[in-house]
């Protein structure tokens, strides 16, 4: 025998022990089968080898030991297993428990070859249906474990054409090994024949269509919808929350947790997994009310979720990103483990807030305590010093990525870099690190420079980032809009002109800008220019009187100006105005609807813009209110006349 053999796997003395147990009445193969079954698997291929049975091994003792040989790793094991069965007339086709036991045990072992040929072996005409399809489906499943896609449909088209019927079992191996433009078939085909609403086929689709996008979640969300309400379990409804949650559908992410823990979930308690969703979507949505409830029920429901590391991990990311930095604070520091997407959550939290210095902290203290950096944290480590103008640091961390770290820096680490060098006015030094590139830069890096360009008022090295980042993405308004921006900055209207006639000529539109309040557990939108909240006269007759405050404080008004005011005012009553920033919006919402000295968080999903950036400092040094506004790339917290950015973003 060779060495993996299983007669060599267990000790003569452990074999005759067990063989010659005195306590026991079982016989020899329930032996056999009961030391599979609880995963003694050494004892039950020892007791195989070294027992004394009568009858010698049979059908009822093989595949017990075929399932011992695939979870000890020993393929020469199954085959001679194999031999033995074929030996005793128990193959090809004459016992199917011990012919489904080799199958799956060659295809989890990686011995497809072996697999089909014994599938070859079969005699389609005097082999039960039954046994058909279970063969068909062990190979088939063998053949999706090794992600072999083509091969799983090349036997699901020979079982159709040798007339055997497929099962559930055939749709959940096939459905997630299928190419996605293939899925919507494979549905079609299990809708046909009833299978498309059984709970475990109807969760299997849901989850492959989340792969595909915005538009796989649509289609799984219709899945969804199609299961009978008595079919929906626990996995139905974690399967199509995440991939809303996963594809940035965080709105419908929240509906359906809200439908999940009404009357319509059935009862169904949400767990980790489903938590972990919500809070995701309640991050990008600054949905605070939503997190804080999702918290609670933690704490209620779930007494050890601080020893679940991805729960804590979503709780930690979803107060980093909702500005509750204290709170994500305490809870890391509560975690008995710790990951490295732990210590990236809370050190990208903080750079967000512009909190450089601590997360520079965080950084050197996790590589002290043993934890390696990966990219990831990286690239939280370097945006935390672009937005904190910590030039020095950045520039050390970024050249000691390879020596230090053993990481190869990529285009995000070049991107960061270049903000880096951007944001602090060093465009030329900018310019040296995208030539020095060992790879092309994408738009994402010539962005960061045409971003640099924008706060800087640089012309010529503007047009040039505009130049290559409009041949990588030409469809990217945003690109456009800044470099329009750059030119009405510095009086260029000609230029503007010019490029506002690119965007007509490509069909480009600016992307709108939104901003959302939470309220009372509902998340209130705002686009700018936006007349259909049901408060909206008052929210603008708000705004108008704020921003004439905000003009007398400045710089004082004139009485024409008050005027005009008045008559904004009067026209607001009679036709909507235009004109006015999602966020001004947003803030007079807050204002009409909170208490003096509280906080109003405002999410918005532009860079915040230089007047509302000034509008809000002064309104929240007159309002008695601070206001916290998080925007595309970092947070602002606006309280007694000051920024909590030192205008530096």
């Amino acid at each position: 025998m060779r060495n993996d053999s299983p007669w060599s796997m267990a000790t003569e003395s452990s074999a005759v022990a067990v063989a010659g147990d005195a306590n026991s009445t079982e016989p020899w193969s329930a032996r056999v089968r009961a030391l599979t079954r609880l995963g003694r698997h050494r004892e039950s291929l020892a007791l195989l080898r070294h027992g004394d049975p009568s009858p010698p091994p049979h059908a009822l003792a093989l595949p017990a030991s075929v399932i011992s040989c695939a979870a000890l790793s020993l393929p020469s094991s199954v085959a001679q297993i194999h031999a033995l069965g074929a030996k005793r007339g128990l193959l090809p086709a004459a016992d199917a428990y011990l012919l489904s036991a080799l199958l799956t045990a060659y295809s989890r072992l990686g011995s497809l070859r072996l697999a089909h040929q014994l599938l070859d072996e079969m005699p389609l005409e005097s082999t039960p249906h039954t046994t058909l399809r279970t063969a068909f489906n062990s190979v088939i499943s063998g053949c999706a474990l090794h992600a072999l896609p083509v091969a799983c449909f090349a036997l699901f088209h020979r079982m159709r054409a040798a007339a055997v019927r497929f099962d559930a079992v055939t749709l959940l191996a096939l459905v997630p090994a299928a190419p996605l433009s293939v899925v919507p078939q494979v549905h079609a085909l299990a809708a046909r024949v009833g299978f498309a609403t059984e709970t475990s086929v109807a969760n299997c689709l849901i989850s492959t269509y989340a792969r595909g996008g915005a538009f796989g979640a649509a289609l799984a969300r219709r899945v969804f919808d199609e299961m009978p309400l008595a079919s929906r379990d626990l996995v139905s409804w974690n399967a199509v929350l995440s991939a809303h949650a996963q594809n940035g559908l965080a709105v419908d992410a929240l509906d359906l947790y809200r439908r999940m823990r009404s009357p319509e979930g059935g009862g169904v308690e949400p767990d980790a997994v489903t938590i972990v969703g919500v809070l995701s979507s309640a991050a990008h949505l600054g949905a605070l009310g939503v997190g804080f409830d999702v918290e609670h029920y933690v704490r209620q429901r779930l007494p050890g979720f601080r020893t679940n590391v991805q729960l804590c991990n979503a709780l930690i990311n979803f107060h980093a990103r909702c500005g509750s930095l204290p709170r994500a604070q305490q809870l890391f520091d509560e975690m008995p483990r710790k990951s490295i997407v732990s210590w990236t959550a809370l050190l990208t939290g903080h750079g967000m807030h512009g909190n450089g210095d601590v997360a520079v902290s965080l950084f050197e203290r996790m590589v002290s305590e043993g934890i390696r950096p990966d990219n990831v944290a990286m690239v939280g480590l370097l945006s935390a010093c672009s937005h904190a103008g910590l030039y020095d640091e950045g520039r050390k961390y970024f050249s000691t990525m390879e020596s230090v770290y053993k990481l190869r820096p990529t285009l995000e680490h070049y991107t960061c870099m270049v903000d880096l060098l951007g944001r602090a006015g060093r465009l030329e030094e900018a310019r040296e690190l995208i030539s020095s590139m060992p790879m092309p830069a994408d738009g994402a890096v010539w962005g960061a420079l045409l971003g640099a360009c924008k706060i800087h008022k640089n012309v010529e090295v503007g047009e040039e980032a505009f130049a290559n980042v409009v041949e990588l993405e030409p469809r990217n308004a945003g690109y456009y809009v800044l470099m329009s921006n750059i030119y009405t900055d510095t009086g260029q209207l000609d230029n503007v002109a010019r490029v506002r006639a690119m965007m007509r000529e490509r069909g480009l539109k600016k992307e709108p800008g939104c901003s959302y309040v939470e309220h009372k557990g509902r998340v209130h939108l705002f686009m700018a220019d936006d007349h259909s909240h049901p408060q909206a006269r008052r929210i603008y007759e708000l705004v108008i009187r704020l921003e004439l405050m905000v003009k007398e404080k400045s710089s004082g008004v004139r009485e024409s100006e008050v005027a005009a005011a008045k008559g904004r005012m009067e026209k607001a009553a009679a036709q909507p105005l235009v004109g006015i920033h999602s966020e001004k919006l947003a803030v007079a919402f807050g204002l009409l609807n909170t208490e003096a000295g509280s906080e109003i968080v405002v999410i918005k999903n532009l860079r915040v813009c230089g007047d509302c950036h000034s509008f809000l400092k002064v309104v929240s040094a007159t309002t008695n209110r601070a206001f916290l506004v998080r925007d595309a790339s970092r947070f602002h917290r606006f309280d007694g006349g000051v920024c909590s950015c030192k205008d530096y973003w």
